[in-house]
């Protein structure tokens, strides 16, 4: 099935997709002073192929802020929510999402792949949320899906700082699943680790609190370029470690 969402996160120079969050799992503040206005404009400036909106109630989110970023921009959308039944689908569809988060840690595996069906039906993007190969296994239709590998837990509210590890130890299942796009989500925070997840074969990262809490989304994002160009750079025989 075409998706939008993942032709833009595949052709673009930026391998990111970047968040709209109002507060972390333990409530503090992402935005300070500024608007969603600013922080999407900050984001389409610095290149970003797609935005995420988290709509969620745990992270201060609601469905209006959605449809305020899909006034703002063209970008294509991912609602983070917990996504449960149809009508949610439906409704995040037109809200102007063009993906929605399913998370297998929530779901009866039976449901999850129910939701998968009914999010391709309704021309949705299915961005399928996964923390071990259990979960993994349980993904059908991986060609038409985003599978993203949680380096959180969502049984504790993502309270706690998340491991990296979790999407290094899954990258080469989540790979050889079927995805034309696995993703690494949550806790990266450093550029370098961004850029050592991308070119260890990650295809797209997705990252809020991270950019959010930069003391410049602009700086961040070319730290992880320059990082991600030193990892790609040529090593030269004979040069010393």
């Amino acid at each position: 099935m075409p998706s939008p969402f993942i032709d833009a996160l595949l052709a673009g120079r930026l391998p990111i997709i970047m968040e709209v969050k109002r507060s972390d799992g333990e409530g503090a503040e992402l935005m300070g002073e500024r608007t969603i206005e600013e922080i999407v404009g900050q984001y389409v400036e610095v290149g970003a192929p797609c935005i995420s909106v988290v709509t969620g109630r745990w992270f201060g989110g609601s469905d209006a802020m959605l449809e305020e970023v899909a006034g703002l921009t063209e970008k294509p959308l991912l609602k983070k929510d917990f996504i449960t039944r149809e009508k949610q689908i439906v409704a995040a569809r037109e809200m102007g999402a063009s993906a929605v988060l399913l998370t297998a840690k929530i779901l009866p595996a039976k449901t999850f792949q129910h939701l998968i069906e009914l999010a391709l039906e309704h021309g949705v993007t299915p961005f399928v949320e996964v923390v071990d190969r259990a979960e993994l296994d349980t993904v059908i239709h991986p060609e038409d899906c985003i599978i993203a590998v949680n380096n959180k837990d969502i049984n504790t509210r993502e309270r706690e700082p998340g491991d990296i590890d979790t999407s290094r130890s899954l990258l080469e299942a989540t790979v050889a699943a079927g995805t034309p796009c696995p993703v690494s989500a949550s806790a990266i925070l450093d550029p370098q680790i961004a850029a050592e997840l991308i070119d260890a074969g990650f295809k797209g990262l997705l990252i809020g609190t991270g950019l959010l809490r930069a003391n410049s989304i602009a700086g961040w994002v070319q730290d992880f370029e320059r990082h991600r160009a030193e990892l790609r750079a040529p090593v030269t025989p004979g040069a010393s470690s």
